[in-house]
C-alpha cells in the first residue's frame, strides 16, 4: 500500500458544506461493506455459476483484483479533493470538457439507479417466496419491486442521519446471512452433504469458448464488487475524510472479498450449477438443501431481502448526492442542487432519481421477462467499468494538480494496470449479453438529450470562473 504523501500543509479533511456530517470511520466501514455485500452476491451467484460451472469463485477473484485496483485510484482522488460528486468531479478536473463531466456524472448516475433497481427486482422475489407464493407472476414481482423502490425514496428523503442508521442495520443482517451460509456450508461438508468435487470443474453455456465464459462471468461478478466507489459520493457527509477514507475502503473491500470467495465455493458444492443459474433466490436455496427442515431455511429469504434493500437504499443516496453535488457545479441543471432546510437533505435529486428507477424497472420487465436482475446487473458493472477506464486515467492527469493537503497517491502502475483492465470488460468481446449494451445505450441516449436541456437553461459563461472549488466559494463558500 503506498503511503500518504505531502502535497503542502497538512490539513483536516473537512471543507465547509451544506450537507449534514455523520460518518466516522466505523460508519463509512459499515457503509463500504454495506454496498458492497447485497445484491450481487445474494442475486447473482446463481448466474456466475450458470456461465462458468463450478468454478464460480474465480470470476468473483478477478473482479475483486480490479475492484481493489480502482480502489487505489478513488482513494488518491476522494483525499484530494474531499467532495461529493465522486468520479464526475474527477473528469471535470481532469479534462475540463462539461460534455465529458456530464456524461460521467449520468453514467454513474444510471450505475446506481440500475443497481437499486435489480435490488428492488430481488426483495420482490424473495419476499413472495417468504411468504409462500410460489409461481408468482412477473408484474406481481414488479408491483413489489415499485413500491420498496417507493419507501427507499421516504427513508432517503427523512434525512442522512436516518438512511445512515438504516444502513448500519441491515449491514448487519447482510453479513449474518452471508456468515450463515458459510456456517451452514461447513455443517453440510461435515455431514457429507457437499460435493467439493465441482468446485474445480469447468462449464461453458451452449458453444462459449472458455475465454468468453470467464469474462463474462467476470463482467457480472464485477457487479458484486461495486459499491466502493459510491462512498466518495459521501465524502462531504463523512468526518475527515482524507484519513478515514483509505483505511476504511481497503479494509471493507477486502472483507467482501474474502466473503464472496467462500460464499461462491460452498453454494456450488451444495446445490447443483444448474438448479443455482435457475433459480432467482439461490442462496435461499443453498440454506434449504445444507440445512433441510431447519427453520431459519424459511427465515433466510426475509434476510436476503434486508441485504438487497441496503444495497438500493445505499445507491439511491449515492445517485441522489451525485445530482446534488453536480448541480451546486452547474453540470447539472440548478434545481437538482436543492436542498431541504429542515432535512438537509437533496429532495429535488432524490425525486428526480426514484422517478428514473421506477422506469427502468417497468421498462426493463417489458423487454425481458426473464433474466431482468442478470440484465440490470450486468448493465451496471457495464456502466461502471467505462467510468473506472475514466477515473484511472483522470489520476495520472491529475498528478500535475497539486493541492495544499496531505493525500493518498496509488503505485503509478495501479492506475495504468487499471484503466487496461477495466477498458477490456467494457467491450463485447467479455461475451455480454447484447441487451446490457442496448440498455446503458437508452440511458445514455437520455443523458445526452439531459445535457443539451442543461446547456440550453444553464450554459456556462466563458467569462465565469470554471474552477469548481472557486466557483463554489463565489456562491456562498459552502459548497
Amino acid at each position: 500500500m503506498s503511503q500518504p504523501t505531502a502535497g503542502g500543509n497538512t490539513a483536516l479533511g473537512e471543507e465547509p458544506t451544506e450537507l449534514k456530517r455523520v460518518m466516522g470511520p466505523k460508519l463509512l466501514l459499515l457503509f463500504i461493506v454495506g454496498d458492497i455485500l447485497g445484491t450481487g452476491v445474494y442475486a447473482l451467484t446463481g448466474q456466475v455459476a450458470a456461465e462458468v460451472g463450478g468454478a464460480a469463485w474465480a470470476p468473483f477473484i478477478v473482479a475483486f483484483v480490479i475492484a481493489l485496483i480502482t480502489a487505489f485510484s478513488y482513494l488518491e482522488l476522494v483525499t484530494k479533493y474531499p467532495r461529493a460528486a465522486g468520479a464526475a468531479l474527477y473528469t471535470h478536473k481532469a479534462f475540463g470538457i462539461h460534455f465529458l463531466t456530464f456524461i460521467v456524472c449520468f453514467t454513474v448516475m444510471c450505475s446506481g439507479i440500475t443497481s437499486a433497481s435489480t435490488a428492488a427486482r430481488a426483495v420482490g422475489s424473495n419476499l413472495l417466496v417468504g411468504i409462500g407464493v410460489e409461481d408468482a407472476g412477473t408484474w406481481t414481482v414488479v408491483t413489489v419491486a415499485l413500491v420498496f423502490m417507493a419507501l427507499v425514496a421516504l427513508v432517503n428523503l427523512r434525512g442522512v442521519g436516518e438512511s445512515v442508521k438504516a444502513n448500519i442495520v441491515l449491514t448487519l443482517v447482510e453479513l449474518s446471512g452471508l456468515l450463515f451460509i458459510i456456517l451452514a456450508g461447513i455443517f453440510a461438508a461435515f455431514g457429507g452433504q457437499a460435493d467439493f468435487s465441482r468446485v474445480t470443474v469447468f462449464e461453458s453455456p451452449g458453444d462459449k469458448s472458455a475465454f468468453l465464459a470467464v469474462t463474462a462471468a467476470t463482467a457480472l461478478a464485477f457487479f458484486a464488487m461495486v459499491g466502493f466507489e459510491d462512498a466518495v459520493n459521501m465524502a462531504e457527509e463523512t468526518h475527515d475524510p482524507v484519513k478515514n477514507f483509505p483505511r476504511m475502503m481497503i479494509a471493507g473491500i477486502s472483507i467482501t472479498g474474502v466473503i464472496y470467495v467462500l460464499v461462491a465455493i460452498f453454494t456450488v458444492a451444495i446445490v447443483p450449477v444448474g438448479e443455482l443459474g435457475e433459480s432467482d433466490t439461490p442462496l435461499t436455496l443453498v440454506v434449504e438443501r445444507a440445512l433441510p427442515g431447519f427453520p431459519i431455511g424459511a427465515i433466510f429469504p426475509f434476510i436476503t431481502i434486508f441485504a438487497v434493500a441496503n444495497s438500493a437504499l445505499i445507491n439511491m443516496l449515492m445517485a441522489s448526492r451525485l445530482l446534488y453535488g453536480m448541480a451546486k457545479q452547474r453540470v447539472l441543471p440548478r434545481f437538482l442542487g436543492r436542498v431541504s432546510p429542515r432535512r438537509q437533505t437533496p429532495t429535488s435529486a432524490i425525486l428526480f432519481t426514484t422517478v428514473i428507477a421506477l422506469g427502468l424497472i417497468v421498462l426493463v420487465t417489458l423487454q425481458e421477462e426473464n433474466g431482468v436482475i442478470a440484465a440490470l446487473g450486468g448493465t451496471t458493472s457495464l456502466l461502471l467499468l467505462a467510468v473506472f477506464t475514466i477515473v484511472n486515467v483522470a489520476v495520472l492527469k491529475l498528478r500535475s494538480d497539486i493541492v495544499d493537503r496531505r493525500h493518498f497517491v496509488a503505485p503509478t502502475i495501479l492506475p495504468i494496470l487499471g484503466a487496461l483492465l477495466c477498458a477490456f470488460f467494457v467491450g463485447p468481446w467479455t461475451g455480454r449479453d447484447p441487451l446490457q449494451y442496448q440498455i446503458a445505450g437508452w440511458l445514455l441516449l437520455i443523458g445526452v438529450l439531459l445535457w443539451f436541456v442543461t446547456w440550453a437553461f444553464n450554459r456556462p459563461d466563458p467569462t465565469e470562473i470554471t474552477d469548481i472549488e472557486a466557483l463554489s466559494e463565489r456562491e456562498g463558500g459552502t459548497n
